[in-house]
């Protein structure tokens, strides 16, 4: 019989759980930033899940490329607006 496969979400959780040891060597504010960090990849397992990678590293970085992206794309989009603001007469 087949090998069972750990389900995505409990091998995420393992994983940011072995990451405790840099986290407690961080600073308050990257630790802040890592916690958001894994929390993108806990907002985005379902697609990590689909992604059927053998490793559950390469969907959590996808999943944090994604949060990074979105937030550029959204700061962009609010300069671009207080550019036209400031521009106007």
């Amino acid at each position: 019989m087949g090998k069972t496969v750990e389900s995505y979400r409990l091998a995420l959780d393992a994983e940011i759980q072995s990451w405790n040891g840099f986290v407690k060597a961080l600073r308050t504010d990257d630790r802040d930033a890592f916690e958001q960090m894994s929390d993108a990849c806990r907002n985005h397992a379902s697609a990590g899940s689909s992604a059927t990678r053998p490793e559950v590293f390469e969907p959590m970085v996808m999943s944090m490329l994604l949060e990074q992206q979105k937030r550029l794309m959204r700061l962009e989009k609010e300069l671009v607006a207080i550019k036209q603001k400031l521009s106007q007469p």
